[in-house]
């Protein structure tokens, strides 16, 4: 048996949610691998709506939906998270299949612009109603800066406290490495 990587882990847990013609949420798009990931598993019949608050990780994602041809199934919003909801077509609502969260900063750019525990809570909160039944959401969360312990405590704090039976909460992380590597929250609606 071999273990995943954390990334690989999040990955199949979005696969094993998704269908083609589904919609999924890329919570944080950042340089747009998640957001082409979930538009393959949609496929053109699906929709994507991906957020991010950078116009560089718009542009750096719209470049490559392009170079691989699936911008037609994605909607890039240039808000945060925290407003998903009001974004999402209602029509949508209680429909949404899956949904990924890599929090931090944007790879590459400006470290001192990263994701925070109010928004990312907020946009939890926001999720959780839209989701559909069975609907599983992915936190790829990044302890190993200080910025990151505060938003992953505060995410694990939260989804703790998630009443059992309305949402399982699991957490995939790496136990013997010193270094505070990244690892993942999946929540699944009931």
């Amino acid at each position: 048996m071999t273990l995943q990587s954390i990334l690989d882990f999040a990955h199949s847990l979005l696969k094993n949610a998704a269908n083609t013609g589904d919609t999924l949420i890329d919570c944080t798009m950042g340089n747009g691998h998640d957001t082409l990931f979930l538009a393959n598993l949609v496929g053109r019949q699906g929709r994507v709506f991906a957020f991010d608050i950078q116009q560089d990780a718009l542009e750096q994602t719209r470049t490559l939906l392009d170079e691989h041809h699936a911008v037609k199934q994605v909607t890039l919003i240039h808000e945060s998270h925290a407003v998903l909801a009001t974004r999402i077509p209602t029509e949508l609502h209680g429909r949404v299949q899956a949904a990924v969260f890599n929090l931090g900063y944007l790879p590459g750019g400006d470290k001192s612009i990263c994701t925070a525990p109010e928004t990312t809570i907020q946009a939890l909160e926001e999720l959780l109603p839209i989701l559909a039944p069975g609907g599983v959401i992915v936190v790829v969360v990044y302890p190993g800066h200080r910025a990151g312990q505060v938003e992953t405590a505060r995410v694990l704090e939260y989804c703790s406290g998630l009443p059992r039976e309305f949402v399982h909460v699991v957490a995939y992380r790496i136990l013997n490495n010193p270094n505070q590597p990244p690892f993942v929250i999946a929540l699944e609606k009931k």
